[in-house]
């Protein structure tokens, strides 16, 4: 049995999902799901081999709701809105469903990702996305992260820096840090590069929380935060800094 898993903020566009579905018989809808929030959790919970997934949803988008996912997971998105990322889509060979779709676009989707079930393909190809696609204007205005069993929105604005950890990124703000499962080179190409610096292989800071940059050895700099954290400056970083700075 293929276990599913159908998520969009519309009901009407669930109700037509889970009506192509039921005529699949190797396929059970496990839930649905109406928004990110209770997305995740139908996700963690049931691990389904195939997600329906909408991407402009309330709360968090669809892009945002994978990002929380621990796991690679194959999905096939649903979408209104054509002008996102609809070429990363087709680079990235991840099928998406166009709305409103007809019952053969629908079946010519659902056989393309049982062809390539089982392989790596469509769950690779899905992280590849959420790399490199094109991001939505609310995604570059915050970060969704998951802290434990709780889901937390953190405005761009309230971040301190970030560092860099394993496959991992520790994002800081007053409230200490969370953990995000991106890379350094995702946060630099999103924010916004006159607001945020990467100063460092392993650090990106946030140029409003600077309050000095004190000279430590010969080519040696550090910055200085408001925090009183001290985040090492490398010799390119120190460079793009000051430019940054009008130094």
């Amino acid at each position: 049995m293929i276990k599913s898993v159908i998520i969009d903020d519309e009901p009407l566009a669930r109700s037509i999902v889970k009506e192509y579905l039921q005529e699949d018989a190797e396929i059970e809808v496990m839930q649905e799901c109406g928004d990110g929030f209770e997305g995740v959790k139908a996700i963690m919970q049931h691990k389904p081999d195939v997600v329906f997934l909408d991407i402009q949803m309330p709360k968090i988008t669809g892009f945002e709701m994978l990002e929380l996912i621990d796991f690679p997971i194959s999905v096939i998105f649903t979408t209104a809105y054509d002008e996102y990322a609809i070429k990363a889509f087709e680079a990235h060979a991840v099928d998406y469903l166009l709305k409103p779709f007809s019952k053969e676009r629908f079946n010519k989707a659902l056989k393309k990702w049982k062809e390539q079930h089982n392989t790596t393909d469509t769950k690779s190809n899905t992280t590849s996305l959420l790399e490199d696609g094109q991001k939505q204007p609310e995604e570059q205005s915050r970060v969704v992260v998951k802290n434990g069993s709780n889901i937390k929105i953190i405005p761009v604005g309230d971040i301190h820096y970030i560092e860099a950890y394993d496959d991992y990124v520790k994002i800081f703000t007053k409230d200490g840090y969370s953990l995000k499962k991106k890379t350094m080179n995702y946060f630099e190409q999103t924010f916004n590069a006159q607001q945020f610096v990467r100063v460092h292989r392993s650090y990106i800071l946030q140029i409003q929380q600077i309050t000095k940059i004190e000279t430590l050895e010969k080519d040696s700099h550090i910055a200085l935060l408001k925090t009183g954290v001290k985040i090492p400056l490398s010799k390119t970083g120190y460079v793009k800094l000051k430019a940054v700075l009008g130094l």
